[in-house]
């Protein structure tokens, strides 16, 4: 048997750590795939497309070789339909904060699992509401390195919970990995969860 569970089709730290915390053995394997939104596309269906490519480009890498299912991730944060992914530098960082202040955005977080027959996918929404940010604030907190890789420029398991008034949703969503949904799919896949406990 296999030392892991399933590939992970990430590079994210944050998705590593959520895996380790339910009990999951992973094998890195990292794919790419074009990031860029569809014309028309809505927040939902980016995630879920992007997620679904991630673990279909990490299942057709391995072909034969395949020996546990891929997983595949991808989170975006929408506000007033508009995706907001990772910034591309300061600047672009710092709009998105300052869009964010004060107000309601959505996290949408897909999670898919992928093998040479078949792939399923899930998506998870919460509701992230901030309270009303400074621009030096936001600047000081861009200034710190944590935002620049993260969906929306911020990472609600650092810094920015200091942001937040109000989450309905997933925590671990928001992080990058939906567990509940995770778990689903890893059960329908027959991958499974807590081992040391389970075995």
């Amino acid at each position: 048997m296999a030392a892991f569970h399933i590939y992970l089709a990430s590079a994210s730290p944050r998705r590593r750590e959520l895996l380790h915390q339910i009990g999951v053995a992973f094998c890195l394997l990292p794919v790419a795939v074009d990031e860029t939104p569809l014309p028309g596309e809505t927040p939902d269906a980016y995630v879920a497309r992007l997620a679904r490519d991630k673990a279909r480009a990490g299942a057709g890498a391995l072909g034969r070789r395949q020996s546990a299912p891929v997983l595949g991730a991808d989170t975006a944060v929408a506000v007033d339909g508009a995706i907001l992914g990772k910034p591309a530098d300061r600047d672009e960082g710092l709009a998105m904060l300052a869009r964010l202040s004060g107000r309601e955005h959505r996290v949408l977080s897909a999670v898919a699992l992928a093998t040479e027959e078949r792939d399923a996918v899930k998506v998870q929404e919460s509701r992230v509401r901030f309270r009303d940010l400074s621009p030096a604030e936001c600047r000081i907190y861009w200034d710190s390195g944590e935002p620049w890789d993260k969906a929306g420029g911020y990472g609600i398991q650092g810094r920015a919970a200091t942001f937040i008034v109000e989450l309905r949703g997933s925590y671990s969503g928001v992080m990058g990995l939906p567990l509940f949904e995770t778990a689903e799919l890893l059960r329908e896949f027959n991958v499974p969860l807590w081992p040391s406990f389970t075995s």
